[in-house]
């Protein structure tokens, strides 16, 4: 692999507005920031998108100065594996990673899945998250996704979470439906709902003990696959894990880009688990590398663009239930502008 030469770094950080308060346990969003890294090189532009992990204090600030730090090795020319030992995981890592997969596509005239040598995309059937407000409220807000053939539904730590799933279920009938917990359970406060979960056609549980718990895994007997979100950051979480959950959720906020990403996934299908790829929010240029990723998940959460209030052009788009995202939004052989 060779990097890019002469290249231009930008850096800049973007307030994502969303268009309404988002609840999960213990947070509520009103807005996102989004570190957006852009690498010139001629007529070539690569864009990435770094959200990061805002409960391990990926802060903006944080990543803008991990990037520019860079500066003069990246504008020197810099590699994807080099970055990996350059960066940590998180937001600034993954805009970076990103950005460099996109110039590279650029520069190749050949679009990045190709380059990472996953089948060719084809539009993916994404959950549509519903916040953990009032049963009423969810209910409402599940109407409202029409179309919609999988749900996604926070809970939170609070005794409302049996209604809330009753309520989705309720608004979409036919719909897959899973649940994330944010770390919000207890052994005894998971036992309490299961029988809703069963009783509703719940198909996944995503995290629902804090991290560096995951030992309440053990003996828990349910009926329903375990997710792991926040207690899987990269390929060294996956031990711990074994035995304990079924299903890996990969976003690349997490683990610091599609080059992270994509060796996760391979690691933790070695190990069995199947695999998940989700987003902390963002827009379009967020979701395209995770799109990517997504060909080889069984579970895709890919909705963050259509919680804020204005998305990047062209954008990524939803029908049927199912995400879309075409080259020229991120990933492809040619600008969409410069």
């Amino acid at each position: 692999m060779t990097g890019p030469s002469s290249v231009v770094l930008e850096t800049h950080i973007e307030k994502l507005p969303l268009k309404q308060p988002f609840h999960i346990t213990g947070y509520t969003f009103t807005a996102c920031d989004a570190l957006v890294v852009t690498l010139r090189d001629g007529e070539f532009i690569g864009r990435g998108e770094g959200l990061g992990v805002y409960y391990r204090h990926d802060t903006p600030t944080s990543m803008i100065e991990q990037v520019e730090a860079l500066r003069e090795l990246i504008e020197s020319g810099v590699t994807r594996e080099q970055v990996l030992d350059l960066l940590p995981p998180g937001g600034a890592r993954n805009a970076l990673d990103c950005a460099l997969w996109d110039l590279e596509a650029k520069r190749r005239g050949v679009p990045v899945w190709q380059l990472a040598g996953v089948a060719e995309p084809r539009p993916l059937l994404t959950t549509y998250t519903l916040s953990a407000d009032a049963p009423e409220q969810v209910e409402a807000a599940a109407r409202e996704f029409h179309g919609a053939r999988a749900i996604k539904l926070k809970l939170t730590n609070d005794p409302l979470n049996a209604e809330r799933v009753k309520a989705a279920r309720r608004a979409c009938p036919d719909a897959w439906l899973m649940v994330d917990a944010n770390q919000g359970f207890t052994r005894e406060t998971l036992r309490e709902v299961v029988p809703t979960f069963i009783e509703s056609g719940v198909s996944v549980i995503e995290q629902p003990f804090p991290i560096g718990q995951e030992d309440l895994f053990d003996g828990f007997e349910c009926p329903i696959p375990f997710a792991a979100d926040e207690s899987v950051q990269d390929r060294n979480d996956l031990a711990r894990l074994k035995g304990r959950v079924q299903i890996i959720n990969i976003k690349l906020d997490k683990c610091g880009g599609l080059t992270a990403g994509l060796a996760l996934a391979q690691e933790a299908r070695k190990l069995g688990f199947q695999l998940m790829v989700g987003n902390m929010g963002g827009t379009s240029w967020s979701m395209g590398p995770a799109f990517v990723l997504g060909s080889l998940c069984s579970v895709v959460d890919l909705d963050g663009p259509m919680f804020i209030r204005a998305d990047r052009d062209p954008a990524i788009s939803y029908q049927n239930g199912r995400v879309w995202c075409p080259d020229e939004v991120w990933g492809g052989p040619r600008s969409a502008a410069a």
